[in-house]
């Protein structure tokens, strides 16, 4: 995925958020319901970063 290497990771979460919260106004003439699943994977690829690291710390 380019965004993954284009966005710096902190951005990338904020991106995914404006994304799913676009994706709730669908019903406007240039937003659309195509924003939410784009906005989970965009805000997905940070969380899931964030997830690992969490899960190396507990183990310590």
């Amino acid at each position: 995925m380019r965004i993954n290497q284009t966005v710096p990771p902190g951005l990338r979460l904020m991106l995914g958020l404006v994304l799913i919260a676009g994706g709730f106004l669908g019903f406007l003439p240039i937003l659309g319901f195509w924003m939410i699943p784009l906005g989970l994977a965009v805000a997905w690829l940070d969380i899931r970063a964030f997830w690992r690291l969490w899960r190396a710390r507990k183990r310590d």
